[in-house]
């Protein structure tokens, strides 16, 4: 972003707005999802690339180390806005209408009506509503954000490109399509850079308008293709010419040192698909060195951007009272033509190439589970989790590490109970599933949750129930139902099924009841390249 255009933004609410935000009551919410990001990729959970303003906010408010999505972009997408199990919004694959082959609407592809989203509520309620990325849960079905409850957005339909030069780059304001250079865009804009702009926009309406605001960040970062401007990608040259598997035991030596999971666990094993970096030829090493060059810069990006976007909010004055949360859509990603990922273009990296990290480095990024996103294995659903909110979570937490399980359906109960809105449960003539999570407040304040129901996952046929310090799971391709004692067993490495009978019979019941309650239905996929049965490792 132009430094001057960055100046204007920052200052660009009158003194007078800034006092009238600071007689509002109710807390500020920015919830930012980001797209393919690990486990492990941001510095405050171990990982190699430096997020130092992501980390600022960690050191002053708390991370999760047992946070949970829903193993994909979608369904993530539509848990995350609803407060509900994915197939309760009507949403429990993609975007594909999948009504006739499932026989259920929970697989329809677009948000329904019998959900409401946190804008909607929100709104509702005496909220600025507003909404910036990524939306990919029913644009093409007329399912729009602005629809939706958002009462100013910027958005892109599924995402898919970073430059306004890429002819997929196709843009929605307020529902009205737009050209990439438009006048209320900044020029030649990068997408990280252009969400977080605009939502500053958003914010200034907001407080103008002498209301607290809700803004949904949405980025398409770090999701391939992955692109990012050429002199970010040069200050990572040489950064991974360790390779894949001495750094993987770098993050994870990292994570041990900060107690990050609460106990010292074992590294899983490394995906016997993968071979050792040592054994790669000389110009694949070049070429997967460059491959995560990329990446990082694609993530400095949003670490950026957070920083950006915080200056802004304390520069007005607003930043003790805004709740903010940061978290990914699912594990890192290992899809691509290969085992080393997708690496194409005449200049990879760069507008028109095509650019994935592959499970070689999908598993670093997931250090120190097991799996990919798709799954439902610990890589495949933990995400990081940065919470900030320095009006409402007391001092002594800042930069702990909490390790009570939360979910994605936990994000709508947290922002209701802080603002005291009101969950409908009747809107525009529907009567609306109520929401499935907990308020995670206490959590952050240092208290027990009180759950009292199990945590479901459900996506192409992967399944898993989290109840307490239990954990059931099968992999569509497994045989068998594994049971894990996660307390004991975080990484998933002694399955306890058949120790277990009584427990593992108990854990199947309940899941089996969740499975009928979200209206879940069998689901077949081909196997990926990159799965091997943990049976097998």
């Amino acid at each position: 972003m132009d430094k001057k255009l960055l100046l204007l933004t920052l200052t660009g609410v009158t003194a007078t707005a800034a006092m009238a935000q600071k007689d509002v009551d109710k807390p500020n919410f920015v919830v930012i999802l980001v797209d393919d990001l690990g486990y492990s990729d941001f510095s405050c959970y171990g990982g190699v690339i430096p997020t130092p303003h992501i980390d600022k906010l960690a050191e002053r408010g708390v991370r999760m180390s047992q946070m949970y999505n829903t193993a994909r972009s979608c369904p993530t997408r539509a848990s995350l806005l609803t407060g509900l199990y994915p197939q309760q919004a009507g949403v429990g694959h993609m975007t594909a209408d999948l009504t006739k082959e499932t026989g259920s609407a929970a697989y329809q592809g677009y948000l329904n009506e019998t959900s409401v989203t946190m804008a909607e509520v929100l709104g509702s309620n005496g909220y600025f509503t507003s909404m910036v990325g990524k939306w990919h849960v029913g644009h093409a079905k007329g399912v729009t954000p602005f629809k939706r409850g958002f009462q100013r957005t910027l958005h892109s339909a599924a995402g898919g490109f970073y430059f306004p030069q890429d002819e997929k780059a196709v843009l929605f304001l307020d529902d009205q399509k737009i050209s990439n250079d438009d006048p209320r865009l900044p020029e030649n804009w990068y997408s990280t850079d252009l969400w977080t702009y605009m939502g500053i926009q958003f914010i200034n309406e907001a407080i103008n308008s002498k209301k607290p605001f809700f803004l949904y960040l949405a980025n398409n970062a770090p999701h391939f293709p992955l692109q990012a401007p050429a002199d970010e990608i040069a200050k990572f040259k040489g950064k991974f010419s360790k390779g894949w598997d001495v750094l993987r035991e770098e993050i994870y030596e990292r994570q041990v040192a900060m107690n990050l999971l609460g106990k010292t666990y074992p590294l899983t094993k490394r995906n016997p698909l993968v071979p050792l970096w040592k054994d790669l030829e000389p110009d694949q090493k070049k070429k997967s060195e460059h491959t995560m060059e990329i990446y990082a810069a694609a993530v400095k990006k949003v670490d950026d951007n957070v920083g950006i976007l915080v200056a802004d909010l304390k520069a007005k004055g607003v930043f003790d009272n805004t709740v903010i949360i940061i978290l990914s859509d699912n594990g890192g990603n290992a899809e691509g033509q290969t085992v080393f990922g997708t690496y194409q273009g005449e200049n990879p990296g760069q507008v028109n190439s095509n650019v994935f990290v592959g499970q070689a480095w999908a598993g670093m990024s997931n250090t120190p589970f097991y799996l990919y996103k798709h799954h439902t294995h610990e890589g495949g659903i933990a995400t990081p989790c940065v919470i900030s909110y320095p009006k409402g979570i007391p001092a002594q937490m800042n930069g702990k590490v909490v390790h009570q399980p939360g979910h994605l359906v936990d994000v709508m109960a947290t922002l209701v109970g802080i603002s005291k809105a009101r969950y409908p449960s009747k809107f525009n003539d529907h009567t609306i599933t109520p929401m499935q999570g907990v308020n995670l407040l206490p959590l952050w304040q240092g208290k027990n949750l009180q759950r009292k129901e199990p945590i479901f996952w459900e996506h192409e046929g992967n399944i898993a129930l989290r109840d307490g310090k239990w954990k059931l799971v099968k992999e569509q391709n497994e045989k068998e139902f594994q049971l894990y004692d996660m307390e004991n067993d975080r990484t998933e490495m002694n399955d306890l099924s058949k120790q277990e009978p009584a427990k593992l019979s108990e854990m199947r019941k309940k899941y089996d009841e969740k499975y009928n309650q979200v209206g879940a239905k069998p689901f077949k996929m081909k196997q990926f390249r990159w799965f091997v049965p943990v049976a097998e490792y």
